[in-house]
C-alpha cells in the first residue's frame, strides 16, 4: 500500500482545465438523497455531447434525478416538477459560450416524472437531426428533434418505452440495413415501494443495498421499421435469452466479420458478449472469449465500458470499469475470436486499485496516436468510510497515459467528487477532446483538453448514403509508418449512462492514406485529409 501510495503522489498534472462557469455551465445532478437509501440515489446521471442543429459546435444534454421522499408509499411517484429536477439542455454559442434552452427545446423531462438515468444520441430517422432517448426508472422516452431547436416526444409512436429501470442505451445498425436499431440496458427487479433495509440499525447505520439483493432483468433490442416505429426483437435475437444486471453498453466488430458485436457491462454477475449472427441473431459468447469474469473467475461490478483498440493492433479491445479493491478490468483482442485479461500486465490493475469507476473512454488525450484511459470516480457507497477507512466515497477522475501500450497514472483532476457520467468530445474544435462529468449532488464539470499537440490531426465526419446517415458502426484505419493501426468504430455509445461525439479525432503523423469500411461493406480510401480542421466524407456509391 506504501508504494501504491508514493506512485499516486508523484503522478504529473493533467493537462486539462476547468472551464465551466466560464462557458456558462451551471448544472447540479440532483439525485435527492433520502434516510431511505433507495438504490437509484446512487446511480444517476448520464450526459450527451451531440451537434444538435448542424452548426459545427457541440451541445450538452444532462439527465438529473427527481424528488424522491421516505417513505415512497401510496402510491408516491419521484417528481421533477421543480425546476431543479429537470434534465438540462445547453446550445452552443458561437463565441463557445452556453446558453440554456431546455423549456424552448422541450427537454425538461416533463410530463413523465421519471428518475432520470441516461441518454443516447443518434439519427434514428435519417433525417440528418441527432434526437435522444432518456432513460430512467420506471420507464424511457424517445425526444425526436425536430431540426428548428426544439423535440417532440415520439415514445408512444415509436414503440420504444421500455419498462423497469433502464440505465445505459445506445443506437446501432446491428442488421446492416441503413437504419439505427436501439439497444438499452435494464439493470433490476426492483421497485420504490418494495425497496429492502440494508445496512445495520444504528443511527445512521442504513446503506444501500447489494445488487445481489435483487432479481436480475433482461436487456431490450428494439429493431427499427424505417417509419419512425421500432419493434422489440429482444427474443427472437437472443438478447433476451439471460437476465442480467446491465449499467454499461458498447459496440464493436471484434472478430472482423462485418457485424456489429455488444458487449455489456453487468453489476456482479457475467457480463456479456454478443456475437452479431450476420443480423439475424446473436449468441452470448462471453465466457468462451474469456470476457465474462475476471481473470480469477470471479463476476465484478462491472459499470462503464469501452469497446476500443488500446494497443494499436487494428483489433477493438475491452474496457471495463469496477468497484474499489477489485481493479478496472482490461482484455485484449487475440484476433482468433478470444480476449486474454490484461489488467495487472498493462499497469492498469495497479492503478486502479483504490478507484471505484463509473463513465469512461479509451481516447487520445495527448494526440501521440495511443488511445489513454478517463474515468469517472466516486463509490457507490456515501457511507465507505465507516466500513473501510481506507476507501474515500469522494474520488478524483483518473487519467492514465497510455505509453505504447502500458499505463502511466498522469495524475488527477483535484477535488474529490462523486462522479457518474462522463461525454468526451472536442467542444472547442480545436482537435483535442475535452470531457463533461457529472457529479451527484454536485456541479458538473467541462474539462478543456490544453494538451500541446505534436503532431498533425484531422477529425472525421461521417454521412452514409446506403448505410445509416451518422455512419454509427463505420471503421476508420490508420496506419502508421511504424506498422502501428490506430482503429476507430465510429459510435456514440460507450462509458456509463452518457453519449459522446459520433466524429473521430485522428491523428495522421506520417500515416499512410485513411481507410474507412462503411456498415454497408463499402470502402473508401482517403489519401488527402483535411490536415487540422473537419474532413467530411459522404458514402460513395458501390
Amino acid at each position: 500500500m506504501r508504494r501504491l501510495l508514493l506512485y499516486l503522489a508523484a503522478a504529473a498534472s493533467v493537462p486539462f482545465a476547468d472551464v465551466t462557469q466560464r462557458l456558462g455551465i451551471d448544472f447540479t445532478l440532483e439525485n435527492s438523497p433520502t434516510a431511505g437509501k433507495y438504490l437509484p440515489e446512487t446511480m444517476p446521471g448520464g450526459v450527451a455531447l451531440f451537434d444538435s442543429d448542424n452548426d459545427g459546435r457541440l451541445d450538452i444534454y444532462f439527465v438529473n434525478g427527481a424528488r424522491i421522499e421516505h417513505p415512497m408509499t401510496k402510491g408516491r411517484r419521484p417528481d421533477k416538477s421543480d425546476r431543479r429536477y429537470w434534465n438540462r439542455f445547453y446550445k452552443q454559442n458561437a463565441d463557445g459560450s452556453f446558453a440554456d434552452r431546455t423549456e424552448h427545446a422541450g427537454l425538461t423531462g416533463m410530463p413523465q416524472n421519471l428518475y432520470g438515468m441516461g441518454v443516447a444520441a443518434a439519427d434514428y430517422d435519417n433525417d440528418g437531426y441527432t434526437d435522444l432517448y432518456v432513460t430512467g426508472v420506471g420507464g424511457s422516452t424517445l425526444y425526436r428533434n425536430k431540426g428548428d431547436g426544439t423535440f417532440e416526444d415520439v415514445t408512444k409512436r415509436a414503440s420504444v418505452g421500455a419498462g423497469g429501470w433502464t440505465t445505459s442505451a445506445g443506437f446501432v445498425d446491428y442488421d446492416n440495413d441503413g437504419r439505427l436499431d436501439l439497444f438499452v440496458c435494464r439493470y433490476l427487479e426492483w421497485s420504490f415501494e418494495a425497496e429492502r433495509s440494508c445496512g445495520d440499525r444504528n443511527p445512521g447505520g442504513r446503506s444501500y443495498c447489494h445488487p445481489d439483493n435483487y432479481k436480475g432483468v433482461t436487456s431490450l433490442l428494439y429493431r427499427n421499421n424505417g417509419d419512425g416505429t421500432f419493434i422489440d426483437v429482444s427474443q427472437q435475437t437472443g438478447i433476451a435469452s439471460q437476465d442480467g444486471k446491465a449499467l454499461g453498453v458498447a459496440f464493436a466488430d471484434y472478430d472482423a466479420d462485418g457485424w456489429i458485436d455488444i458487449y455489456v457491462a453487468n453489476d456482479s454477475v457475467q457480463s456479456f458478449l454478443y456475437r452479431n449472427l450476420k443480423g439475424r441473431a446473436f449468441e452470448e459468447v462471453a465466457v468462451s472469449a474469456g470476457v465474462g469474469f475476471n481473470e480469477d473467475g470471479k463476476t465484478f461490478a462491472g459499470m462503464g465500458v469501452d469497446f476500443s483498440d488500446f494497443n494499436n493492433d487494428g483489433r477493438p479491445d475491452i474496457l471495463v470499469t469496477d468497484l474499489s479493491n477489485e481493479r478496472y478490468m482490461l482484455y485484449r483482442n487475440n484476433g482468433d475470436g478470444t480476449f486474454t485479461e490484461v489488467t495487472n500486465a498493462t499497469g492498469l490493475g495497479a492503478a486502479t486499485l483504490p478507484y471505484s469507476g463509473w463513465s469512461t473512454r479509451l481516447l487520445d488525450t495527448d494526440n501521440d496516436g495511443w488511445k489513454d484511459i478517463f474515468v469517472a470516480q466516486g463509490h457507490v457507497m456515501d457511507t465507505i468510510e465507516r466500513t473501510s477507512p481506507n476507501l474515500r466515497y469522494k474520488q478524483p477522475p483518473l487519467l492514465l497515459r497510455n505509453i505504447r501500450g502500458r499505463f502511466e497514472q498522469a495524475g488527477d483532476f483535484g477535488t474529490p467528487r462523486a462522479g457518474r457520467g462522463a461525454a468526451f468530445g472536442d467542444i472547442d474544435n480545436d482537435g483535442d477532446i475535452d470531457i463533461v462529468v457529472t457529479n451527484l449532488s454536485d456541479k458538473a464539470i467541462v474539462f478543456r483538453n490544453d494538451s500541446e499537440r505534436s503532431q498533425a490531426w484531422t477529425r472525421i465526419e461521417l454521412m452514409g448514403k446506403r448505410s445509416n446517415r451518422d455512419g454509427i458502426g463505420a471503421q476508420i484505419r490508420v496506419r502508421g509508418s511504424d506498422g502501428t493501426v490506430q482503429h476507430h468504430t465510429v459510435t456514440s455509445a460507450a462509458g456509463y449512462l452518457s453519449s459522446s461525439d459520433n466524429r473521430v479525432t485522428v491523428t495522421l503523423g506520417a500515416a499512410t492514406p485513411i481507410e474507412i469500411v462503411w456498415p454497408s461493406g463499402i470502402r473508401q480510401m482517403l489519401s488527402k485529409p483535411v490536415v487540422g480542421g473537419a474532413t467530411r466524407v459522404t458514402e460513395t456509391e458501390p
